[in-house]
Formats: C-alpha cells, sequence, structure tokens
C-alpha cells in the first residue's frame, strides 16, 4: 500500500515479497556498522522478519517502516519510517538507504515526508529519533530535520550509549 510520494519516491508498507531486498539491506556492511545485527541469516528469515516486524507494527499502529521506491523504475532503495519501541516514550523515525544510493538526498526527502505525516496525518506531538554516536551522517540528517540532541543512552542488549533526538510538533 502506497503511503506517501515524493518528487522522486514512493514509500510503501512492506510485505513479504520484500525479502530479498530486506535480507540484502540487513546485512549490508553500513547496516550492520550503524544499525546492528537483526539477526536474518537467510531470505526466508528476512520473510519472518518482515512480518513479525513491519507488517505487524502497521497493523497495530498505523505506522511502520515503508520501502522507500525511485518512481522512474521501482528501484527499492531503502526503508523509511516510523517505529514504536518499547525502549522510547515516542515514536522513533527510522531510515537506512542501500550504499549504492548514498549522497543523493533520497534519505532526507523519504525522511522530510515521513516526519511531515506524523505531524500532519498521524497528528503525533512529537517525534524521537536515535542514531550511534560516531554515525555523523544520520546525526546531521536528524538536525536537518530538526530534531534537537536531548542526551544519550544505553539499550540493552547493547554496551554503547546511542543518542537521541527530538522534535516536538505542538498543536497542527
Amino acid at each position: 500500500m502506497k503511503i506517501l510520494s515524493t518528487e522522486r519516491l514512493h514509500l510503501r508498507t512492506m510485505h513479504p515479497d520484500d525479502a530479498a531486498f530486506y535480507f540484502e539491506l540487513v546485512n549490508d556492511p553500513t547496516w550492520l556498522e550503524n544499525i546492528g545485527d537483526k539477526g536474518v541469516r537467510s531470505v526466508e528469515g528476512a520473510r519472518t522478519a518482515i512480518m513479525e516486524g513491519p507488517m505487524a507494527m502497521q497493523a497495530l499502529h498505523g505506522h511502520s517502516l515503508y520501502v522507500m521506491e525511485r518512481q522512474s523504475d521501482g528501484q527499492p532503495l531503502g526503508l523509511c519510517g516510523l517505529i514504536k519501541r518499547d525502549t522510547l516514550p515516542e515514536v522513533d523515525i527510522g531510515y537506512a538507504i542501500r550504499p549504492a544510493y548514498f549522497g543523493q538526498g533520497y534519505t532526507y526527502e523519504a525522511a522530510a515526508a515521513v516526519l511531515d505525516y506524523a505531524r500532519q496525518q498521524l497528528k503525533l506531538p512529537a517525534l524521537m529519533g536515535i542514531t550511534k554516536p560516531h554515525n555523523v551522517n544520520s546525526i546531521r540528517l536528524l538536525e536537518k530535520l530538526g530534531l534537537r540532541y536531548i542526551g544519550s543512552e544505553v539499550f540493552p542488549p547493547n554496551t554503547e550509549a546511542t543518542n537521541k533526538y527530538r522534535i516536538e510538533f505542538g498543536s497542527a
């Protein structure tokens, strides 16, 4: 299901047929370094992770991570969306893009649309963002979106602190 469109992208809900793309993305070295190992070891495992993660979250909360597809050819570039984590008091904006598409503005384009969707359509009062302290590109993106650093926290089972960012929307 298409959720959003931007100048160059469509963002749509994930489905089991995205398993090969998801498997490749979550096992990319940049994902592993900046987001972490999700333990997805096969395409079938990716299919299960999609159904138990983004698809279940979409059904429960009405939002989730979305596949970021290029409008011109339908190529899946990455993920961007909204995640409700038990470890955070508010919904978190999440994103990841294949390295081949780094530096082309796609992640910002998708994230800005998702942030506006959270504010205007979902009427969320605020949005959080988290990133590892060494992930300079993610920090820059969160700040460009208007999120401000509010501190760091260790989220088990991790042993390293994670930077937390937040934007308050106020009344829409």
